[in-house]
């Protein structure tokens, strides 16, 4: 809980109303943290330049309000139920290029951090950044600049000279979209009925999936799927 509390601390109070202008950055907050994604809403619309549009508990909603809201900015949280905010993000990439996204996480782990640039990410911030860095962030990627936050920034230059760039990526880029979201919702402990509900298809096909995806990775039990999810960071340990 202490490594999010820096987003938590409130700005001090600015005037009471501010216009939406034209200028305004229109925001897509995606976290799963109810009390965490409220109080970031509350604080950077401080700024009389940012609007909240919609709010997000996982990437599938995320990317669906993205659809319906098509958003200046999205700030996405790297790990969340039904679909992670990789994939999330390269979905919405992929619908919608134009739109800036800033991953966001509590934790500073390189591999992440770099698939979520990888996936079409232009900034990242840490939750135990104070809220000022995720406004500057929000406002760096509007005018269509990337921004890190010192610490990922610190990290991704020392990676790269240090030569552990993961050029090669993982086992797991070999998977299609479709794939990465079975594999999270299996390793997730959904039923292949809950599965199809979620995706839209049928049971039959989503056994399929996961047949391939047995195939593919080499591994044989729901438990394989699970550890590998885990240690691949498709899903939160």
């Amino acid at each position: 809980m202490g490594r999010c509390m820096g987003l938590l601390h409130f700005l001090k109070a600015g005037p009471n109303a501010w216009e939406w202008n034209l200028m305004t950055t229109r925001v897509v907050l995606a976290d799963d943290h109810t009390v965490l994604r409220e109080s970031i809403r509350a604080t950077i619309e401080r700024d009389p330049n940012i609007k909240v549009i919609g709010e997000a508990a996982n990437g599938r909603t995320a990317v669906e309000l993205v659809s319906q809201l098509i958003p200046d900015v999205v700030v996405m949280d790297v790990f969340m139920p039904d679909l992670n905010g990789v994939d999330a993000t390269r979905q919405i990439k992929r619908a919608a290029p134009t739109v800036g996204i800033i991953g966001l996480s509590a934790c500073s782990d390189r591999d992440q951090i770099v698939e979520m640039i990888k996936a079409g990410a232009a900034g990242f911030v840490l939750k135990i950044n104070s809220v000022e860095e995720l406004v500057r962030a929000i406002n760096a990627v509007t005018r269509k600049h990337n921004y890190f936050c010192p610490e990922v920034a610190s990290m991704l230059v020392g990676s790269w000279f240090s030569g552990e760039t993961n050029e090669e990526g993982t086992r797991t880029t070999t998977l299609s979209s479709r794939e990465r979201e079975v594999l999270q919702l299996v390793a997730e402990g959904r039923t292949s009925r809950q599965i199809g509900i979620s995706l839209h298809v049928s049971p039959k096909t989503v056994e399929s999936h996961r047949r391939r995806i047995m195939g593919k990775l080499g591994l044989h039990s729901v438990a394989d799927l699970t550890k590998y999810a885990i240690r691949e960071g498709v899903i939160s340990p």
